[in-house]
């Protein structure tokens, strides 16, 4: 018989969440716009994951991560990738000392808890395998020893998808291993007049809204979170039909993908939903949060087939189909913990 979980009490979820919507407006001090992309960071961070921006140069990627990692007082490196880089100019490496005639090691700029891979699309594959092992294994390897990274630790990296000169293409080893891919499009009118606004003005600095240890906390309170059985059948549905099309009524989209999501993309729209439940002011999750996660879940987990190619099929049009498709599972919103009841249960009015 499975362990009961202890149930987070609300007020605790309320006053967190109202403490992370702090740290939002503390960010958006500085950044204009770009709601989606500042949420999807803040729920990676809850439930430790790392994160892949795409988008054209001059949209705030890289302030955005250094404005959240000042945010919350953590350790922030940042990496520019580029062609001629070598693992141990991320990792590390062992350095001769003449005077006490040993070797030493020098621990490289991964070992921080926010990492900053600019245009990570620039390095060759030895840069990428090293990055592998610390997204992964949250650990790196110099000689002979294992070295861990600091905790919390988070890669946010970025990608400009318009310039193929001088790029590689990301193993998809790695790809799989972010959590989201978030697709960052131009601002509108009158965000940009915002923007041009604030950068011709000195902005203000940013204040420390959320501790080390306080980040900590909301991490294990994100473990928390209740998740309805339904809600993890609904999850592992959306991962299945982007690799079986024909379970979801939509046979005809099968051609179209070479490759479907993985079941790491059906661990991490759990996980993204209860830390998303938390940002939302609730102890449990619903469908609803998984279905908002999906896009960025998915999209860089499938790999479409030549013949989608041939027919100009689109990644986003062909996601939002299979998306639809899956049928949203109707799951009891009542609180679970005041009123004694489970998520999905009918009301007994007898109890």
């Amino acid at each position: 018989m499975d362990k009961p979980i202890t149930p987070l009490e609300p007020q605790a979820v309320i006053d967190a969440s109202s403490r992370l919507r702090t740290l939002l407006f503390e960010v958006k001090k500085i950044i204009v716009g770009q709601d989606l992309m500042l949420e999807r960071m803040l729920v990676a961070l809850l439930a430790r994951g790392h994160i892949l921006i795409e988008g054209v140069p001059g949209l705030a990627k890289t302030l955005a991560i250094r404005t959240l990692a000042e945010a919350i007082g953590a350790s922030f490196k940042r990496i520019q990738f580029t062609p001629d880089l070598v693992p141990a100019d991320l990792i590390g490496t062992r350095i001769y000392n003449p005077k006490e005639a040993a070797f030493e090691v020098e621990l490289g700029p991964v070992f921080a808890n926010l990492i900053l891979a600019d245009e990570i699309n620039r390095a060759p594959a030895k840069i990428q395998s090293a990055l592998l092992e610390a997204m992964q294994e949250r650990q790196v390897t110099i000689g002979k020893e294992t070295y861990k990274l600091p905790d919390p630790f988070l890669v946010l990296a970025t990608q400009n998808p318009i310039e193929s000169e001088g790029t590689y293409f990301l193993p998809e080893a790695q790809v799989d291993r972010f959590m989201f891919k978030v697709v960052v499009g131009y601002p509108g009118l009158h965000e940009e007049i915002t923007v041009v606004e604030r950068v011709s003005a000195k902005f203000p600095p940013v204040e420390v809204q959320l501790s080390h240890q306080e980040l900590l906390e909301l991490q294990n309170m994100a473990d928390q979170v209740y998740v309805h059985p339904l809600v993890t059948e609904y999850a592992v549905n959306l991962a299945r039909a982007t690799r079986e099309p024909g379970e979801v009524g939509q046979p005809e989209q099968r051609r179209y993908i070479s490759f479907g999501a993985s079941p790491r993309a059906s661990v991490n729209l759990i996980l993204g939903a209860k830390a998303l439940a938390i940002l939302r002011g609730r102890e449990y999750a619903l469908p609803e949060d998984v279905r908002d996660l999906a896009p960025e879940v998915l999209r860089h987990r499938i790999i479409l087939s030549y013949e989608a190619l041939a027919d100009g099929v689109q990644l986003e049009a062909l996601l939002a189909k299979l998306i639809a498709a899956v049928p949203l599972p109707r799951v009891h919103l009542g609180d679970p913990h005041r009123d004694g009841r489970l998520l999905g249960q009918p009301n007994n009015p007898t109890a």
